[in-house]
């Protein structure tokens, strides 16, 4: 269980890959279907993220026989949070799911406090956590 969605789920996969040979120089690139080939992913899904990831500044992508893409920045620079808020609405506000008549309308439902905190503990999660424990990983099992 992953506490993001399937097309975040999958941007992370693949610039985990990203993070595991990133070097700064000469810098590393990855074709799309070397990221999905390495993560399983389909071709069609990691080029789609690939666009929305370049569009944000997290990667950025090179033409040609020696082209491909890498992490616009280093590892550490890119937190958990910056690529599921491409792909996931993780605002502040909470749907309850008792309806709209329940909170911000009327009593909070028997839930909302705990829902607070679980998109609270959500939010800290993603933020505190960056693609540099994907290259430490690597790094401890070689």
């Amino acid at each position: 269980m992953t506490p993001y969605g399937k097309t975040a789920q999958n941007a992370i996969a693949a610039m985990s890959l990203m993070a595991e040979v990133y070097h700064e120089a000469p810098p590393v690139r990855l074709s799309s279907l070397q990221i999905a080939e390495k993560r399983n992913l389909m071709k069609p899904v990691v080029a789609k993220v690939l666009t929305v990831l370049s569009q944000a500044g997290l990667v950025t992508g090179a033409p040609g026989p020696n082209g491909g893409y890498r992490l616009a920045k280093p590892p550490e620079m890119i937190s958990l949070f910056d690529i599921s808020i491409q792909f996931d609405r993780l605002e502040e506000s909470l749907n309850c799911p008792f309806g709209k008549e329940w909170c911000g309308n009327g009593p909070q439902c028997p839930l909302h406090n705990e829902l607070k905190e679980l998109r609270e503990n959500t939010n800290r999660f993603l933020q505190e956590n960056t693609l540099v424990l994907f290259q430490t990983n690597k790094e401890e099992s070689s």
